[in-house]
């Protein structure tokens, strides 16, 4: 069998994930692999697809390598899945799968991002491999590695594959109307970071509404015009020091011109179930920053024009983003129903968040992907220096074994626990005995509103 091996790595020959691909291929020395380096050869494939027209119409079955960047794959796969769609290469029929290594931070929205564009490309697609970085290294992940390849082969000779989604015509678009400025009473200024084109009436329409409700100075960031020298290369130059590699100063940028903001508004056209490459290229150099949430606290807010409400991988990434960070997502505005009432809507709500300072507690995105970065800061803090420092600064190593009183409390119960007798005479007082913290906290609470009724 032909297969091919789309390697989304910047790295090239020498990615992470490739190296699990290299494992299969002499687990397998009957089929042909072939490795066709779309991340490492992004630009080259930009000015002549052909040689990847070639390598995907021989290919039985397509196998997608990547690490997982920034919630999804890598930028330079974007741009590849982007020149595919472009090209209008025939798949139809063919197999694919996809096989990408992380930490299992947000592994499931990069692979349900590969799914989802598998199934425009009318690929009949396997579910993939999600291996953590080391699990080459070990007997357990070499197992599960050669097991998903057995999957593969076992699916492709039974012609069993994931349903495909129906395919929708595409959703009615309202455009925005653009009012008279509202004044700027409110101090500071709104950051609208976005990719939109020129001629593309629908998305700038709604920024400029936003712009023109809004009582707060706003300033419109187009991030296709800055001079990108390249997407990330996963090198960690910048984990010490915060600097990139590339000498196109967007680091400096970043921080200087977009999160010095009192907030950030991001403003896109839904392309291939994402934000589109433009944005994964921005989002991937915003690596500059490491693992920091250095924006946490700041709200957030999304002005999308596309058929959102039909993207649940998108709308999961979106919350996602928001709740790592540590930002109140403010609202989404799409043009689907009445964008000028969501746009509205998005505008003073931001506004208000802003005014108040409201930030409410993580979610299980927010607390489930924080504890992942914890985790690995905490072991690579020799190497990922200032991710480190910024974590101690923080309290952001919040680890349970540090909260040795409550669990010897709970060892103390645990033993009370165990004795019938008393038990049973606790009875329904070992309910009561949980409330008393939040009865002291009302009552605490009580007090304060009447000191401060007296005070006025």
């Amino acid at each position: 069998m032909n297969i091919l091996v789309i390697n989304g790595s910047p790295k090239g020959e020498n990615s992470v994930t490739l190296q699990t691909v290299r494992y299969l291929e002499l687990l397998y020395p009957e089929h042909t692999f072939e490795v066709l380096h779309a991340g490492a050869r992004i630009k080259a494939l930009e000015k002549d697809f052909s040689p990847a027209v070639s390598a995907l119409e021989k290919a039985e079955l397509i196998v997608f390598s990547y690490p997982v960047y920034t919630f999804i794959a890598p930028y330079q796969l974007h741009r590849f899945i982007e020149l595919v769609k472009h090209n209008g290469v025939k798949l139809e029929g063919k197999y694919a799968t996809q096989l990408s290594t992380s930490k299992h931070f947000y592994d499931v929205t990069a692979h349900a991002y590969i799914q989802d564009n598998c199934h425009d490309l009318g690929l009949k697609y396997v579910r993939g491999l999600s291996a953590d970085m080391d699990d080459l290294t070990c007997e357990k992940g070499r197992k599960a590695a050669a097991d998903f390849f057995r999957y593969v082969l076992f699916s492709m000779k039974e012609g069993l594959c994931e349903a495909a989604p129906a395919k929708l015509p595409a959703g009615e678009r309202h455009p925005a109307a653009v009012p008279v400025d509202v004044e700027k009473t409110l101090p500071g200024e709104v950051v609208i970071v976005t990719d939109c084109e020129k001629d593309d009436r629908q998305l700038g329409g709604m920024i400029d509404r936003f712009r023109a409700v809004t009582p707060m100075k706003t300033r419109v960031v187009n991030i296709r015009e800055y001079p990108f020298q390249g997407g990330c290369l996963g090198c960690f130059s910048c984990a010490v020091s915060g600097k990139c590699v590339y000498r196109d100063g967007f680091d400096d940028f970043l921080r200087g011109e977009i999160q010095a903001g009192r907030s950030i508004v991001y403003a896109f056209t839904v392309r291939d179930h994402s934000m589109g490459a433009a944005f994964k290229l921005y989002d991937d150099r915003q690596f500059c920053n490491g693992h920091r949430t250095v924006t946490m606290g700041m709200p957030m807010g999304y002005l999308i024009s596309g058929d959102y409400s039909r993207e649940r991988n998108l709308q999961t990434i979106v919350e996602a983003r928001a709740q790592v960070g540590g930002n109140f997502l403010a609202g989404v505005a799409t043009d689907e129903g009445d964008t000028n009432a969501a746009v509205d809507q998005l505008a003073k709500q931001l506004c208000w968040a802003l005014e108040e300072k409201y930030a409410p507690p993580q979610n299980f995105y927010g607390v489930g992907g924080m504890k992942v970065f914890r985790d690995l800061i905490w072991i690579m803090q020799g190497m990922m220096k200032a991710d480190h420092k910024f974590y101690k600064a923080h309290g952001q190593y919040d680890f349970p074994q540090k909260q040795w009183p409550r669990m010897l409390a709970m060892y103390l119960v645990g033993a009370l626990m165990t004795s019938p007798k008393i038990k049973q005479k606790a009875g329904s007082k070992m309910t009561e005995g949980m409330l008393m913290p939040y009865k002291k906290a009302l009552e605490a609470a009580k007090k304060e509103l009447a000191d401060k009724q007296k005070q006025q």
